[in-house]
């Protein structure tokens, strides 16, 4: 599988400490794979998944078949706010 990474995911994993950057870099990899703690999302962000990573969060939604697009990451105690925030934003601007 193909696991396409949005400029925030790679600013993100990044601007880790070593260690959690290697296990956010190695999770990536696993996803790629197939595997990984994927769960999907539901409410308003049901066409996204979830790939969750300790105490981080990196949310994805499948592309095509064989690709994944990892959209935004955070910890997992603000990443769902700040994720559909963000939506917010961009579908607002578009409107526009």
């Amino acid at each position: 599988m193909r696991v396409r990474l949005s400029s925030q995911v790679v600013e993100f994993v990044r601007s880790q400490a070593p260690e959690p950057r290697r296990r956010l870099r190695g999770a990536l990899r696993s996803l790629a794979r197939g595997e990984g703690d994927v769960k999907p999302l539901e409410g308003p962000l049901q066409e996204y998944h979830r790939l969750r990573v300790g105490s981080y969060r990196v949310l994805l939604r499948y592309a095509t078949a064989k690709t994944v697009e990892c959209v935004f990451a955070e910890r997992r105690s603000i990443v769902y706010e700040v994720f559909a925030e963000t939506l917010i934003d961009r579908l607002t601007r578009k409107a526009e």
